[in-house]
C-alpha cells in the first residue's frame, strides 16, 4: 500500500505544469457543472483545449480529436442552457424516457463495438474494448450533460468506474487515483441534479 501512495505522490509532484493545470481545470469544471452554473462552460472549454494539446503532444491523435467534439458539445450546451431557459433562472434538469435511456445504451454499445473492432484491427491498442467503451459512453454522457439530462451522471459513473478498475489493474495507481476523484464527483453530481429536478417539479 505504501508503494501505491508513493506512486500517487510521485504523479502529483512530478507532473508537468500543463498536466497539473489540466487536473485543476478538470476538477473545477466538474464541480461547477455539479452546481449547474454557466461558468462550467468557459472553464470546460479551456480544460478540453488543454487536454487536446496534451494528447496531441503525446501523439494520441484520436483522443486529441475527441476533444474537438467535447469543445463543440460544450459550446452548444452553453447556448442551450442560456437560450432555452426562457424567463426561468436556469434551464431545468430533465430526465430521459425509458425509451430514450434504452436508445442511449444501444447507440453506445454499437459505437463501442464499431470503435473496438476498428481499433483492434488497425492499431496495436492494448485494450481496444475498454478504450472504445470509455470513449463511446463519454461522448454520450457529454451530449446528455449539454442537454441537462440527469442521465449524464450515471454514464459518467460507469465510464469512470471502468477507467479506475482498468488503470488499477494495470498498476497505474496515479491515473486510477485521478479517475477516482472524477468518480466521486459524478456520484455527487447525480445526487445534486436529482435533488434539483425534484425541487423543480415540486415547486413547478
Amino acid at each position: 500500500m505504501n508503494e501505491v501512495f508513493r506512486n500517487i505522490w510521485h504523479g502529483l509532484t512530478t507532473a508537468a505544469p500543463l498536466d497539473q493545470i489540466n487536473l485543476v481545470l478538470g476538477v473545477v469544471g466538474v464541480w461547477l457543472m455539479i452546481k449547474r452554473t454557466l461558468w462550467a462552460f468557459p472553464i470546460g472549454l479551456v480544460a478540453v483545449s488543454v487536454q487536446g494539446v496534451l494528447f496531441f503532444q503525446t501523439r494520441f491523435y484520436a483522443d486529441a480529436t475527441l476533444q474537438i467534439f467535447y469543445f463543440v458539445a460544450l459550446v452548444w450546451g452553453w447556448r442551450h442552457w442560456v437560450r432555452d431557459r426562457g424567463d426561468a433562472p436556469e434551464l431545468p434538469v430533465t430526465a430521459l424516457t425509458p425509451r430514450g435511456r434504452l436508445a442511449i445504451v444501444a447507440i453506445g454499445a454499437m459505437a463501442t463495438a464499431a470503435w473496438a473492432l476498428t481499433v483492434g484491427r488497425w492499431t496495436d491498442s492494448a485494450m481496444p474494448w475498454r478504450d472504445a467503451f470509455i470513449a463511446a459512453f463519454s461522448v454520450a454522457a457529454q451530449v446528455l450533460q449539454s442537454r441537462k439530462n440527469l442521465e449524464n451522471w450515471p454514464l459518467w459513473v460507469v465510464t469512470n468506474l471502468v477507467a479506475v478498475v482498468s488503470y488499477w489493474t494495470a498498476e497505474l495507481a496515479y491515473t486510477a487515483f485521478l479517475y477516482t476523484i472524477y468518480l466521486v464527483m459524478a456520484f455527487a453530481g447525480w445526487r445534486e441534479w436529482r435533488r434539483a429536478m425534484v425541487e423543480t417539479k415540486t415547486h413547478g
